[in-house]
Order: C-alpha cells, then structure tokens, then sequence
C-alpha cells in the first residue's frame, strides 16, 4: 500500500553540516514519517539506513545528506505514481457509468495497438541512443573534496585531511579516470561553494563529498557520489571499522567509487585498490601528524620527522612513515626551507626511500622522490626510469608529472617539459603554482611568459620567497636587473637572508652597473661561510653576475665535488650563456652527464 502523499524532502541544502542520526526514531522525525514507515521504506525501497553490526540487534545510524539525495529521487518517482492511480480511479468510474463490452473492445485494440508502438519505438531509441546515453554520462575526471570532521573535536581535523589524501592517492591510480590532486581539493575545505560550481573550476565530471568521525577507537566514514552537472547524488555509503582497519575502509571506498563510476579497472590497479593492511591507531596517528604537520620552517620540518620515527619506532613495516620520513629529509636540503648541505641529507633520503620500496613497491611517490635524488646525482637514466615507474603506478599524480617535466628540462628538451608541466596543471591547478611553471618558463628562455607566470603566483601567495627569488632570476636574463633589485631584496627579508638568494642578488646590482653595492653583498656571502654552510651555487651565480670567468669555474668545480642541483641545468641556464665556449665548460657538462 502506498503513502498517501509524495514525500518532501526537509528544509536543508546539500551542503549543510552533515547530521548523523542514530535511531530509528530520529529518523523518522526527520523525514516527517512514523517509525513503521521507515522501516518499510529501509526494507522494501532502499532507504539509505545502516546497522552498527558491533552493537545490540536492531542499532540503526543514517547521515542527513543521504537521506536527503534518496528523499528527492523518491518524490518524482511517487508524484507521478500518484497520477497514475488518479488516472485509473477515474478511468473505472466513467466504467461503472454504462461503458459497453464493444466499448471495452475497441478500446482493448486500441490499448494494444499503443503497446507495440511503443514497443518498436523503445527498441529503435534504445538501440540508438545507448551508447550517446554512456557517453553522455560517463565519468571520466572527478575530485574528492576535503573530508569532514564531524568527531566534535578539532585535533582530529588530521584525521580526515589524511583520509582525504588516501582516497585521491588510491584513485589516482586509476588510468582511465583523471583525478584532481589532493593540494588543489584542499582549496574547497568548508567552501560556500556548490558542487557544480567547484566542478566547473576543476573541470570535473563527479564530485566525491564525505565525513569522517572518530569514536574511541572506532573510525565512521560516510561518502556520497554527485554528478556535477545535476547536482544529482547517485551513490552513498557508510563504512563503520575499528581504527586498526583504516587502510582496509580506505580500499573499501576506493573500490566503491570505482565501481560507481563506472571506469575501467585493470587487474593491476584493482590489486592496488584493494592492497591494505592492519595498522595500529599510535602508528597511524604519528604517521597523520608528521603528514600534516604546519608550516616550512626548518623547526616543523624536524618535528615532522620526529612523528615518522616514532611511527617506524612502533611499527618498523609500516612503508608510508618512511616514504614520509625521506620526503621530510629531503625537505631540509630546501634552500627556501633549511639549505643543510647535500651530503648530510642525501644519504638519509635514500636510505628512507629505498626501505619504504622494499616494503611497498608500489609506492608512486617513493618512485617519483628516488629520481629526484638520482637527478640531482646527475645519474640520468636511473632517475629516468623511476619517474616512468611513478608515473605507471600514479598517472594522475600532478608531483610525478612536474618531476619528469625536470627531468626533460635538464635533457634540453624544453618543449616536452612545458608539456609536462601544462599536464601536472591540470592535475593540480592550484598546487602547480606560477613558482614551478616560472622556473621551467625562465629555463626555456620564456623570459615574458615566466615573469607573467610568477607575477600571477605572488598576487596569491605574497609571502613566498622562493617566488620572488625565481622572479629575480627572470627580470635580470630579460635585461631587467633594476627592477630584478627590489624583487630579491624582498626575497632575502622573507628567506631569512638565504645565502642563495644573496649569491643572485650579487648578479643583479651588477647587471645594473652598481658594482660597489655588488661586491657589498660579495662580502656578506663569504661572511656567511664562516657561520655556517653556504652552497657553492651562490658564488657561482655572484661570480657569472660580475663577470669573473675565473672565479666562476673555481666555484663550479666546488659545485660539482658537493653534487650541486644548479650543475642539473647546466643545458639550459641562461646564466652558463657567457661561458658556453669555454672547453671547460665543455668538460664540465661531460662530467654532469650532460655533454
């Protein structure tokens, strides 16, 4: 028997603050029905209500967003079964007012005549239209946004940033489905936004919302799937484990949106959704902190890398806290962050990584980090095969893409590189920054387009001083050092006086002719030498900048015996333009690899 009206869904938007509900009488007080309804629309019509399978026969939870998605499919569906039964009503009662058995005839031939009609018509059109209708539809690119934490404590907000990142780290390996990275969904975090307005930022033919909550030592995640040109939510489940099960309800939920979506799935990357382990809820949580730890000061970098120990401390085969201890080590020889000296953080990065890939393999960013080091070890072929192993388990991921474009950059083959670049963009619009699409800009001689770039980049993030250093960079090789002047100086204040930056600061007051305020700053570079490590890059770029052939090859060989990352564009950067002629140049760039 059927409800005597259609069912409207309550008051509420899409995205407003998911609300958990926890028996069957909130249930039913929030959908505006009786108890015994409910439970026969659960029963019968699949009404979005889930068992806690851990507690007492009959405990009963349901989120507020589901219940509202199922709530509206459900109304037309009931608005046009109630013209249905108005149309039947009436059509029996002209019957009870005398219709003759010739009438009923007729009207039988009549009836069956539309049938096969529409019988022949629903065959032709479906033949048709089937495979216009999937392509309409399908799912090609999608985007997880943030999260939610609904655990009422913000100190879990970790939490479900890292299952955030799980689940667009396990999707991305998809081939078939673009999948937009985790730097670029954080974006969205508590966005007054729609869907389809994210959407359409992003590009994106699906949105994946959700909430996380934490309960003692239990984790709940609920997740829904919403087409984004509709609005429509067309999947929504609610995953309940212990903690220790995290990377098992990661795969789950992976695997279900995989499904949803519909995209191909090959055998390997169904093993790779499916691969999970038990984890202990003390080794996960330091692993999540030394993930997220804020801020890019040398000081969170150590205490990042403090969190990943204790992690490997508890559990020594857990792959990922070494994968993010090496990426932390890695961190610290940053000019922008610490500048420690290669040969104290290389070999900890290497020893991090390569057991983080004994244990897991799989492992796409160990890859993508292990070629970054054989790059910068001027060992071309290793790091070569690394990426494209990387770029094999993650084909979505944007770091893999940008790492290879710099790679490819270095070969002098700057065309491919902006190709790569453009790509790892539209994997990540917002975590591939005008700094990174600048620096390759600058390399390929792109000077106008590179200036544009990081101009753009510092009208968001005023306060990166790598940015303005890049800038620097640019404005001097496009013959613009006055104006490259006050760019760096801003550089050094918001670096903490970075000796690299200084070393460039050096080029630029002698690129404008103030030679005196040149070898000022000269002075204060090999001051710096005395209180702690200064890399020779610095003096390489202070030396080309004053024109001082001589002193610029002493460094260059300095930069060589300490493996220094600017010998990695020794093809292409326009600074080594004044020395190219010299043989020992030449020999230079045959010793790097890169003859």
């Amino acid at each position: 028997m059927r409800d005597p009206s259609p069912v409207s869904p309550p008051e509420s938007s899409d995205h407003s603050p998911e609300v958990p509900f926890d028996s069957w009488k909130e249930i039913a007080s929030y959908v505006k029905r009786d108890v015994s309804t409910v439970q026969r629309w659960e029963k019968l019509e699949g009404m979005p209500v889930h068992r806690h399978l851990h507690d007492k026969r009959g405990s009963v939870y349901a989120y507020s967003s589901a219940l509202d998605a199922w709530l509206q499919s459900r109304k037309q569906r009931l608005v046009e079964e109630e013209k249905e039964n108005t149309a039947q009503t009436s059509e029996e009662t002209d019957g009870d007012h005398g219709t003759s058995g010739t009438s009923w005839a007729r009207r039988w031939l009549v009836l069956c005549g539309i049938a096969l009609l529409a019988l022949l018509a629903v065959a032709y059109f479906t033949t048709r239209s089937r495979v216009a209708f999937a392509t309409r539809h399908q799912i090609k690119s999608l985007a997880v946004l943030p999260l939610k934490n609904l655990s009422g404590d913000p100190a879990q907000e970790y939490l479900a940033d890292g299952m955030t990142e799980a689940l667009i780290g396990r999707l991305s390996s998809i081939h078939d489905l673009r999948v937009i990275s985790r730097t670029s969904a954080m974006q969205f975090k508590n966005t007054p936004l729609s869907v389809p307005e994210i959407a359409k930022t992003l590009r994106v033919d699906a949105i994946v919302e959700g909430s996380v909550i934490r309960d003692a030592g239990r984790i709940r995640v609920h997740a829904q799937l919403i087409r984004a040109a509709t609005d429509e939510h067309f999947w929504s489940e609610a995953y309940d484990r212990e903690l220790r099960d995290v990377l098992e309800l990661e795969s789950e939920v992976a695997q279900a949106i995989a499904g949803k979506v519909e995209v191909t799935v090959t055998g390997v990357e169904r093993a790779r959704l499916v691969a999970a382990r038990q984890v202990s809820p003390e080794v996960y949580e330091n692993y999540l902190k030394g993930q997220f730890t804020e801020g890019y000061s040398r000081a969170a970098v150590e205490k990042s890398i403090a969190y990943f120990q204790e992690a490997i401390k508890k559990d020594p085969g857990f792959a990922p806290a070494y994968l993010g201890l090496a990426g932390a080590f890695d961190a610290l020889g940053t000019p922008g962050i610490a500048g420690a000296p290669p040969a104290e953080v290389r070999p900890k990065v290497i020893s991090a990584t390569r057991k983080a890939l004994e244990l897991d393999p799989a492992l796409p960013e160990a890859h993508a980090l292990l070629a970054g080091i054989y790059q910068e070890q001027w060992q071309w072929i290793d790091a070569e095969r690394e990426y494209k192993l990387a770029l094999d388990l993650k084909p979505n991921g944007a770091g893999p893409h940008l790492g290879f474009a710099g790679w490819l950059l270095c070969q002098g083959r700057t065309e491919e590189a902006r190709a790569w670049a453009r790509r790892a963009r539209e994997l990540d619009p917002f975590g591939v920054t005008g700094n990174a699409m600048g620096w390759i800009l600058f390399q390929s001689r792109q000077y106008d387009e590179a200036i544009s770039e990081l101009r753009s980049d510092l009208a968001v993030h005023k306060d990166d001083g790598s940015t303005y250093w890049f800038l620097g960079f640019a404005l001097i090789a496009s013959g613009q050092p006055d104006e490259a002047i006050p760019v760096l100086e801003k550089a050094l204040v918001l670096s903490d006086r970075s000796p690299a930056v200084v070393g460039v600061l050096v080029s630029a007051y002698a690129h404008a002719g103030r030679r005196t305020e040149a070898l000022r700053v000269l002075d204060e570079l090999k001051r710096k030498q005395h209180t702690g490590y200064v890399p020779a890059a610095a003096f390489v770029n202070a030396y080309l900048g004053l024109g001082d052939s001589e002193q610029a090859f002493a460094w260059l060989e300095h930069a060589y015996n300490e493996k220094s990352m600017i010998l990695q564009f020794t093809k292409v950067h326009p600074f080594f333009d004044p020395i190219r002629g010299d043989p020992r140049f030449a020999d230079l760039a045959r010793r790097v690899g890169l003859s």
